[in-house]
């Protein structure tokens, strides 16, 4: 039996039994559809589409490296670091701060 995958954000397991996403380096949108991604918790996954657009990601965070360094994702994986791998928390989309240009 294989061992479950291990989310690219947060460094926890994923249980079979708990929502994955697939988290494109590059959003799809500017062009990575076709680009690597990596399994990452929904929670995890939404997290980071809260706090950063589409444009910040392709622009300065299309690695695991800059995303585990953006300060507000840091502390939301130092919160989650105790918690058990199945743990799961709503989201809030008003942490989202896209700037409208």
């Amino acid at each position: 039996m294989n061992p479950p995958p291990v989310c690219a954000l947060c460094g926890r397991p994923i249980p079979p039994d708990v929502p994955q996403d697939r988290h494109h380096l590059v959003p799809k949108l500017k062009g990575g559809g076709r680009g690597p991604w990596v399994p990452m918790h929904r929670m995890c996954h939404n997290e980071i589409h809260a706090v950063l657009s589409e444009a910040e990601l392709a622009r300065s965070h299309a690695s695991i490296e800059a995303l585990r360094a953006h300060p507000h994702l840091a502390r939301f994986i130092a919160w989650l670091a105790d918690k058990p791998p199945h743990f799961h928390a709503r989201t809030l989309p008003a942490r989202r701060r896209r700037r409208r240009r």
